[in-house]
């Protein structure tokens, strides 16, 4: 412990106050397929990190880093083989007319380009978002983040509009009338984007609604909110730097969706933790934005992160880890639901594929958010040797996405932790469930204050 806090103290003196996870931040020095072993010898069950979507140093993928950096890596103005051939590959998993790929080196970068396309090819500037969505950290993807402002609305070429859901829905409706008042909040930011001068030129999504917690959606509610969207003039970005490469047991979310988007943006898992991103879209979308404008990006679509990123959809693909996230996963959740039965706190179990949220509730009926119990279950995992996080725009949902090749045996130890973990936290005294505030660790790694509502 000494000796993390050494360490500590050195990074903040070097770094600042620079995000961490847990109230006593984890020394990592080593990972093997889903553990993460520390510098004091313990070992972690990572039920978390998406980054490395095929287990933590896949040798696979290692080696074909390796390999390719002793032979040669430069930026990708030269002819060079691998980065075709892994284009051509990736490409075959998309439909819809999908044939272009534009590479850069993280998913902030990629969502940022994807806004600039739409901005030169739409009607206008405006784009519209979810009012706890999270696609980067670049200046104008911080703009469609809303979930690192609280939800406030402070940009005039952005309108954010509440997330889908059914388990809070929109004005306590349903069925029809839920659909017709999502539609309505779209229909409203298009026309206030058109009225101020604006102008419309798309929205972006997370196809899963991964940061607002999973919700479960109004069937066809997307597929009507991407046809009004069109209509108006927009393009549609669907961000799959979290639900995208058979995590949720499907290749990409927005199949799991049925919808169709304009432009896809890649990013985290796509080279298993070598820094590769890029966003797919049609060859007359990229044509007309290369016409405008000259992108060129050092160290994107290099021969390494080629390699990478090779070796990663090989994986994938050979070992059918996207069907096997989808058994997993809903393992998983089928125990979550049994665990449903012991204890009260759960209030709903979502997710698909290897992607698994839990909403912990503290009365069933009126749904009260249980944030505080949340924040104490994912540092009792971590006591247990397991890593999760939570989400959702009162910090009480359960966030679990842990490598692909997470098996049955994983799973078991998972819930037989959170069985146990549950159990200490209702025998816990409540009588310090106030409105304090409380620090929700999101999806990035960043701190935000929270009210435990």
């Amino acid at each position: 412990m000494s000796e993390n806090l050494d360490l500590l103290n050195r990074r903040r003196k070097v770094m600042g106050d620079s995000p961490l996870f847990y109230e006593e931040p984890l020394h990592f020095v080593r990972g093997e397929g889903v553990y993460l072993h520390t510098a004091d010898g313990q070992r972690y069950l990572d039920c978390y990190n998406n980054i490395p979507v095929v287990g933590h140093c896949h040798p696979r993928v290692a080696e074909a880093i390796a390999r390719q950096n002793r032979m040669l890596n430069v930026h990708s103005r030269y002819l060079s083989e691998p980065i075709v051939a892994y284009s051509e590959r990736l490409l075959d998993t998309f439909g819809d007319g999908l044939d272009q790929v534009l590479y850069t080196c993280s998913g902030s970068e990629a969502n940022e380009q994807a806004l600039r396309i739409a901005r030169q090819l739409g009607r206008g500037r405006g784009i519209i978002c979810s009012n706890f969505g999270y696609h980067g950290n670049t200046a104008a993807v911080d703009q469609v983040s809303p979930m690192m402002h609280r939800e406030r609305q402070s940009f005039s070429e952005v309108r954010s509009i509440p997330f889908p859901e059914t388990y809070r829905p929109l004005h306590g409706l349903s069925g029809q009338h839920l659909i017709d008042a999502y539609l309505a909040e779209v229909q409203g930011a298009i026309d206030s984007l058109e009225a101020s001068g604006i102008g419309f030129a798309g929205m972006i999504l997370c196809p899963i609604f991964a940061n607002e917690g999973l919700p479960r959606i109004p069937p066809t509610l997307l597929q009507r909110t991407v046809e009004r969207v069109r209509r108006a003039g927009g393009l549609v970005i669907v961000d799959e730097v979290q639900a995208g490469f058979g995590r949720t047991g499907t290749m990409w979310g927005h199949q799991l969706m049925e919808i169709s988007p304009d432009i896809v943006t890649l990013g985290k898992p796509m080279g298993n933790g070598y820094p590769v991103a890029a966003l797919v879209t049609r060859a007359e979308l990229l044509a007309a934005y290369r016409e405008q404008v000259f992108y060129f990006n050092t160290f994107a679509a290099s021969p390494t992160a080629a390699a990478a990123a090779m070796a990663v959809l090989e994986v994938i693909q050979e070992e059918r880890l996207a069907e096997h996230a989808r058994e997993t996963g809903d393992f998983i959740r089928h125990g979550f639901a049994d665990l449903a039965g012991r204890h009260g706190l759960i209030g709903d179990i979502r997710g698909a594929g290897l992607w698994v949220g839990v909403e912990l509730v503290r009365d069933q009926q009126t749904r009260e958010p249980a944030a505080r119990e949340t924040w104490q279950l994912v540092n009792e995992l971590k006591r247990e040797g397991i890593l999760v996080s939570r989400t959702g725009p009162y910090g009480n949902v359960l966030k679990m996405r842990p490598p692909l090749v997470f098996q049955r045996g994983d799973a078991e130890r998972l819930l037989a932790a959170s069985d146990r973990a549950l159990q200490r936290i209702e025998g816990l005294a409540t009588d310090s469930q106030g409105d304090a505030e409380v620090m929700v660790s999101d999806m990035s790694g960043t701190s935000v204050r929270m009210r435990d509502r």
